[in-house]
């Protein structure tokens, strides 16, 4: 089985992250009418395996670099916690299968695991009810202070995650240590959570953060326009170039595909058109791809104009691969991909009539025996 390449020379060795752990069931409503507050309303339940956010992410990053419990030559590790029940049970090993170290994922007795009942209108709208009294729930940020140790074993060579449904405080204290250590800091964030997040001091803990079309609107003040996007770059643009310039930002846009913003350049990554069979977990299935993309020296975007949108030519960017596998996760049900690897990405792009620059090409590499 193919991976990218991660040797002595890749920016990056090591992702550790803090972010929701559990799982959830998908319902497909009959009627288009609201749920009532007193009203039972039958539903089909749909054969879709839900998955929490951190667990997501990691899942891609670990397969497309060849993640194993050695740590070599990627170690991914969560930090979070999981009830002692058979959801958390299950994640546990679902996680370890795909080589993820779950070393620090803690089981708390009496709370249960984070469980999401999804329900969705034919019209394609819906929701969801998530526990609140969940074991990731109680995640705080003296938890993450044995982390110091590890973060610092591979220093500027680890990335350091946080992601949502998890307290912000066990988030914050992640990316604090990850900024002592010189780790990559990267985030996202829900839109409930901008609003607190902008007056907080957080984004000045960050190299980079992931946000779809609403959250970053809620962010920069300007909504996102498919048919006229230049007033929403614009402000893309005036956030990450005057009050953080040093931040890199990605925007997911669904059907759109993605935007990247570094400094004063932007680059917009189309996304291929898919049967898709469902674009829950697209998003951070996109930050997965371009968080592993980084980690083996892919660049994030094009140096180019604010508005070059990348049409022709091979793929070459972390952004670009990012959209790729966003696209791919969509054939699935799942907000995880049971097929995802790199070799099926390869073959997917191959069918879309896509190829890879010399450099990634170059990093497409078979995965080497792993070590007893």
């Amino acid at each position: 089985m193919r991976v990218l390449r991660i040797d002595e020379h890749s920016p990056y060795q090591q992702l550790i992250g803090v972010g929701g752990i559990g799982t959830g069931i998908f319902f497909a409503l009959e009627g288009d009418h609201t749920l009532g507050r007193a009203e039972s309303r039958p539903g089909r339940l749909l054969d879709v395996r839900d998955y929490c956010k951190l667990h997501i992410v990691i899942h891609y990053v670990a397969r497309l670099l060849g993640a194993n419990q050695s740590g070599d030559p990627f170690h991914l590790m969560p930090i979070g916690n999981i009830g002692d029940d058979a959801s958390g049970h299950s994640v546990l090993k679902e996680m370890s299968s795909a080589g993820i170290d779950t070393g620090r994922v803690r089981l708390i007795p009496g709370k249960p695991t984070l469980f999401s009942v999804c329900f969705q209108y034919p019209n394609g709208e819906g929701g969801n009810i998530t526990t609140s009294n969940s074991a990731a729930a109680a995640l705080a940020g003296s938890d993450l202070n044995g982390v110091a140790d590890l973060l610092a074993s591979r220093g500027r060579r680890t990335i350091a995650l946080a992601a949502p449904e998890v307290p912000l405080e066990a988030r914050r204290r992640l990316l604090e240590l990850a900024t002592t250590a010189g780790a990559f800091r990267a985030a996202s964030f829900v839109s409930a959570e901008i609003s607190a997040m902008t007056g907080s001091g957080m984004f000045e803990l960050l190299d980079f953060v992931s946000l779809n079309e609403g959250e970053a609107a809620e962010l920069v003040g300007c909504q996102f326009a498919r048919e006229e996007p230049r007033p929403f770059i614009d402000a893309c643009l005036k956030f990450v170039g005057t009050a953080y310039p040093r931040l890199q930002m990605v925007v997911t846009a669904g059907e759109s595909g993605a935007y990247a913003f570094a400094g004063e350049f932007c680059n917009h990554s189309p996304a291929p058109k898919v049967t898709v069979a469902s674009t829950a977990g697209a998003g951070d299935s996109l930050l997965g791809g371009v968080l592993a993309a980084l980690a083996a020296g892919i660049p994030l975007l094009r140096k180019g104009s604010w508005g070059e949108k990348i049409t022709d030519g091979p793929l070459e960017t972390a952004l670009e691969f990012g959209v790729l596998l966003a696209s791919y996760k969509c054939l699935s049900p799942h907000t995880i991909h049971p097929d995802a690897c790199l070799d099926t990405l390869v073959e997917f792009a191959r069918r879309l009539k896509l190829t890879f620059s010399p450099t990634i090409e170059q990093l497409l590499t078979e995965q080497a025996p792993i070590r007893d």
